[in-house]
């Protein structure tokens, strides 16, 4: 098995745990999210938690599915071999991703840290679907290397979630802040963490093979 089969495997174990781990957390453990709400103070405007919930119900469903269905389409050979399949499976990438960040965009002005972190959340729900969008584009137009550029820079930030919380946790843990203020920092820094990892893997990308 090649490096680039090796870290696709690892990849698939990781996004599965952490999907399986995510819908256990967010709908069996604490579906009511008292440990994150908890965090929340001085909102600038009154909380529906009802409504809260249910948009939050939305979100982490959808990008469980944006997770799911684009570590399923990178290798090659789904592409060539199942190419109906990667392509519908690709739409559907896209729409879950803008079910993402609408429902990002409703809780953004809820965000733990205020209106700092609220910012970084609407920077992050500009970002995403203006890469998907560019990976749809290049494929439309046969630019199958530039597409599939676009996509593991869009993919990158599936791991929002995940980056932030490892980010928050660091800040809170290991330098002793305060929750809200290691929450923001984690937010801004997953950003910058997850643009520069993409790119890392687009660059490392074009010195071997794809896996298949």
């Amino acid at each position: 098995m090649s490096n680039a089969k090796r870290l696709y495997s690892l990849m698939l174990i990781a996004v599965a745990v952490f999907v399986a781990y995510a819908l256990y957390k967010n709908f069996v453990h604490d579906p009511q999210a008292a440990e994150f709400l908890g965090h929340k103070s001085n909102l600038k405007r009154a909380l529906n938690v009802s409504m809260w919930l249910n948009v939050m119900y939305v979100h982490v469903a959808f990008a469980c599915v944006a997770m799911l269905s684009g570590a399923v389409n990178f290798p090659s050979s789904i592409r060539t071999k199942y190419s109906r399949f990667h392509r519908i499976n690709g739409y559907v990438y896209a729409i879950s991703v803008l079910i993402v960040v609408l429902t990002s965009g409703y809780m953004a002005p809820y965000a733990t840290g205020g209106k700092a972190a609220g910012m970084a959340f609407n920077l992050l729900n500009l970002l995403w679907p203006a890469m998907t969008l560019a990976a749809i584009v290049q494929i439309r137009k046969k630019r199958i290397a530039k597409h599939r550029k676009w996509m593991i820079r869009s993919y990158a930030f599936c791991f929002t979630n995940l980056s932030i919380h490892l980010l928050t946790t660091l800040a809170t843990a290991g330098f002793g802040l305060a929750y809200a203020t290691g929450y923001t920092i984690g937010v801004y820094g997953s950003i910058v963490m997850l643009l520069a990892a993409a790119e890392l893997v687009v660059r490392a990308g074009t010195r071997r093979p794809t896996p298949s």
